[in-house]
């Protein structure tokens, strides 16, 4: 049924919103006279005001309208800009916890100081989220005159920053940061050894709300679709190296060129089916480029065999070999150079297929940047190992309350509910918006495509007027920027490559006869202002007059969003401007995700060379092919979201308890009830209470009573047979509280609680790293229990939630044996200074305060590469201190088996000399060895 009526009468959902924004924008009005009257000191005392109200009880809604209005006088005398209407408009809509879509040139910059201000004023916080460290630190340095001047402190976060530049950027009271480094600055505080070491601040207690607890106050996310959709396909990672040849990446990159591998189209896929052939007949391995993978076929995995003169490729469980030549395959069909990546200093670094920035220091994971490094000839870094990850959409879920703005968010407004339950408003426009969007311009092929492209760009630049070409990748501005030479037009090329400027050159090309290339969205967020920025009012009126700046398309991007954004960087503020976007047949998207109307379409024309066509069916078509692709990328995001959120309630719970261990909080309790649990799993494992008691194991038991905390009760071995068993789990109790007595007895009280604290938090340090490999490892291959008609996400939350109930269980067995088993040398002072004796001060009779030498030392952080798309993160070294002059925590080994890649990470590199030990009269092969090694007695002195 058609509801159209139904609006007529009552509005859209958006005009409801707005209606509700209008009595606040009327107030905030009303009040600008008198706010005006103000001196400079009553204006900042406002700041002081204000605070004291709202602990007095008014809300910040209560205050709205004073706030704004003190905000817009204070941004005319600090910066020399007046908020309008509209801006305030949206600025209430952020406070509200909404996302504003306001178009290009609207000033989002300027509306964020409203609500910013308004809940700075809590003295919890607010951070400012946007895309790129240059943006962050333009943002604090233009707004931050506005806060100062109220006497708030203003921060930001840049990617090369020491931790302690960090910890005073989230200590201000507005803090801009990038969203990768604020997501990262979560994850290495959950990963700190100290409290005083973590760098952000949270909420003084978490506010739990649609099953989340929500642990951070405010932010405002800018350029949101970016950062909450775009970007939140990819997870953020911290991870560590795992000890593991590159060898392997070499022997299989000399293999690649021996193998012959076929693209299949979706076309092919479809007519094979009817047919019933086999399009990998005849071929080692097939390329789907839709999906981005690449699978081997029979024929391939005999000729591999047969050139590694290896048996069989899968007697390797683990599957190495296989894992090694996909994905080698991957990096020589799917990922090209000065597309995906480019080669600079001898490293390959990662190109953002969204804004065409460089993103140096991320790797993609799972080997495969090693494997474009084999393809490249260059140096092969070390395979890494997740230590802590968190997807966009569960980080930014920890916000009690989050908001956004940006130039394109309506088109995605289902998500943005779905996901993060944000409402999009529209704010109109302060001017109307006059610019002149032309339908797409379809060639045959690519070559006539940019054929016509020059000779446009030629015509417009003769004419004297500025154009701005949007393409997709560095090898397309590289191919356009050869073509313009050869013509004799002058231009600038603004791709990856040249990254640093990239604000600069964007600034200007709205100046008269300005040709500028840019790659995608490069340079968003800077104002493209006619007639070059700052203004030259002539050469503006001259741009004007020829029509203003015109946006020429070389290629439909697969999101609608993006292609929105490139028109939207003309016709701000009542501008005039055009846009175009020319297409081709065998374009990416037209290729991958068109359909084959469109050819036919064009075959029946009988089009000749260099003609084009425009044709309102063709733009259903692309826009249906852009549809899809936003659907398939929607299903990527929902599913990373599906995977990650089983593992979130264990992160929350993981992350509570250490934070509750860092806090210094007494974990004596949990000390004893993992005590009593350790001996309730020992008395159902060796004293079933349904098995009768000749089959009962009681030596075991004592064996392991006098293991653990060298005390039987003077029972002896033969003494523990002769008792019931509700009297040998009674005395089996008393042996270990007699045995925590003792120890508390030894170490005394202050050191006792102290290395509860460590060794709890070293133990869970070592299992949660262990626990977030075997999750990688089982959601590698869980989707291949569809086979057995099993859904592999409940499959995933089944096996997921067993291996997090072993990862509690080896928690608690390994705190309970390494707090009995430690041993602490004492502290001595250091050496002496010249002229007094050595032996003047006695050593220390207690030892010196503990600190464990972090299980997550030369970490690194990182966005993996996820279901064929690009990702990255920052690589850092972050490696916590450390205190010396202290005896070394003896450390499990950190992979129990074999089968896990990485013994010790971040131990070998930080070694502390262990007094001089002695073997034990007794010592079980898996124990830990006497030496203090950390690893198994087997392992070590045993072998």
């Amino acid at each position: 049924m058609d509801f159209t009526f139904l609006k007529k009468i009552f509005g859209s959902q958006n005009e409801r919103s707005l209606k509700k924004v209008y009595p606040f924008l009327d107030q905030i009005n009303a009040l600008e006279a008198q706010i005006q009257a103000l001196s400079d000191d009553a204006l900042k005392a406002k700041t002081v005001e204000f605070r004291e109200r709202l602990q007095k009880g008014e809300t910040l809604n209560d205050i709205l309208p004073e706030a704004f209005a003190v905000v817009r006088e204070t941004s005319k005398r600090t910066i020399g800009l007046r908020h309008f209407d509209v801006q305030m408009i949206g600025g209430i809509i952020l406070h509200q916890g909404k996302i504003a879509e306001m178009k290009t040139g609207e000033g989002k910059t300027l509306v964020g100081t409203l609500p910013i201000y308004l809940n700075a004023l809590s003295g919890l916080g607010v951070h400012v989220v946007t895309v790129n460290d240059y943006l962050a630190k333009r943002d604090r340095e233009w707004m931050g005159p506005i806060f100062e001047f109220l006497g708030l402190t203003v921060g930001h976060v840049q990617h090369d920053m020491p931790p302690a530049n960090h910890r005073a950027a989230y200590a201000c009271d507005i803090t801009y940061v990038t969203n990768n480094e604020i997501g990262f600055d979560y994850l290495r505080d959950n990963m700190v050894i100290r409290k005083e070491d973590r760098v952000m601040r949270y909420l003084p207690q978490p506010i739990e709300r649609d099953g989340i607890y929500r642990r951070l106050p405010f932010a405002i996310v800018d350029e949101v679709d970016s950062i909450l959709i775009d970007e939140a396909r990819t997870p953020l990672i911290i991870s560590g190296p795992a000890e593991e040849s590159t060898e392997k990446y070499v022997i299989v990159n000399r293999l690649v060129p021996h193998l012959n591998g076929r693209t299949i189209t979706d076309k092919e896929e479809i007519e094979a089916k009817y047919k019933n052939e086999d399009l990998s007949k005849g071929f080692d391995f097939t390329v789907d480029e839709k999906a981005h993978n690449v699978t081997l076929t029979d024929d391939g995995i005999a000729k591999c065999e047969k050139l590694l003169q290896i048996p069989s490729l899968y007697d390797d469980i683990s599957g190495e070999w296989v894992h090694h030549i996909t994905q080698a395959l991957r990096a020589h069909n799917l990922y090209q150079r000065d597309v995906d990546y480019v080669v600079k200093d001898g490293e390959v670094i990662i190109v953002d297929e969204f804004t065409g920035r460089l993103m140096p220091g991320r790797r993609w994971s799972e080997g495969l940047h090693q494997a474009v490094e084999a393809k490249e000839n260059i140096r092969i870094a070390e395979e890494n190992q997740t230590l802590a990850t968190i997807t966009f959409q569960n980080f930014f879920r920890l916000y009690n309350k989050l908001a956004g703005m940006t130039g394109t968010a309506m088109t995605e407004a289902s998500e943005f509910w779905e996901i993060y339950r944000l409402d999009v408003v529209e704010v109109p426009t302060n001017r109307t918006n006059i610019r002149k969007d032309s339908a797409d311009i379809i060639y045959r092929t690519e070559r006539e495509k940019y054929n016509a492209i020059v000779e446009e760009i030629a015509r417009l630049w003769k004419t004297g007027r500025p154009v701005l070409v949007g393409t997709r990748s560095i090898e397309k501005s590289e191919k356009l920027n050869k073509m313009l030479l050869a013509k004799g037009v002058p231009h600038k090329v603004l791709n990856a490559k040249f990254h640093e400027q990239e604000a600069q050159i964007i600034a200007q090309a709205g100046k008269k006869s300005a040709i500028t290339i840019a790659t995608n969205m490069a340079g968003r967020g800077t104002d493209i202002l006619l007639g070059g920025n700052p203004q030259d009012k002539t050469e503006a009126e001259e741009v004007r007059a020829l029509g203003g700046l015109h946006i020429l398309g070389t290629e439909r991007h697969e999101s609608r969003r993006v292609d929105n954004q490139l028109r939207g960087r003309t016709g701000r503020q009542g501008d005039p401007g055009s846009s175009a976007f020319f297409l081709a047949l065998d374009d990416e998207l037209m290729r991958l995700f068109g359909t084959d109307r469109l050819s036919n379409l064009m075959g029946r024309l009988g089009m000749k060379e260099g003609e084009d066509i425009q044709h309102p069916m063709l733009s259903r078509s692309i826009e249906n092919a852009q549809r899809k692709v936003e659907a398939m990328n929607f299903d990527i995001r929902k599913q990373l979201l599906e995977y990650d959120s089983v593992m979130n309630k264990q992160r929350e719970m993981v992350y509570s308890l250490r934070n509750q261990v860092l806090d210094g909080k007494d974990v004596s309790k949990t000390l004893d009830s993992m005590l009593e649990e350790t001996i309730e799993e020992k008395m159902e494992q060796w004293i079933p209470p349904k098995a009768i008691p000749e089959t009962w194991e009681t030596p075991k038991l004592h064996e392991w009573l006098m293991h653990t905390f060298e005390s039987d009760g003077g029972l002896g071995a033969d003494g523990w047979a002769k008792l019931s068993r509700p009297e040998i789990q009674e005395k089996a109790t008393a042996v270990a509280q007699d045995a925590l007595k003792r120890r508390e007895t030894e170490l005394t009280t202050e050191t006792f609680h102290q290395l509860q604290r460590m060794i709890l938090l070293q133990m869970m340090d070592v299992a949660w790293k262990e626990h977030l490999y075997d999750l990688d490892q089982l959601k590698k291959g869980i989707t291949l229990r569809a086979y057995a008609q099993k859904d592999p996400l409940i499959e995933f939350q089944k096996e997921a939630f067993n291996l997090f109930s072993a990862m509690m269980s080896r928690i608690r067995e390994q705190t309970v044996e390494y707090f009995f088993k430690v041993q602490i040398a004492p502290a001595y002072p250091p050496p002496a200074p010249d002229g007094e004796a050595a032996g003047d001060t006695p050593p220390p009779s207690t030892p010196s305060p503990l600190m464990p030498r972090s299980v997550f030392s030369h970490a690194r952080a990182e966005k993996p590469e996820f279901e064929g798309q690009i990702g990255g993160g920052a690589t850092q070294d972050d490696t916590p201190p450390t205190l010396r002059n202290t005896a070394p925590m003896p450390t499990p080994e950190i992979f129990g088996s074999a089968r896990r890649p990485a013994p010790g990470v971040g131990m070998a590199n930080n070694p502390v000399a262990p007094p001089s030990p002695s073997m034990p009269a007794k010592i079980g092969r898996n124990d830990p060895c006497f030496c203090g090694s950390g690893k198994k007695y087997k392992k070590c002195h045993g072998q």
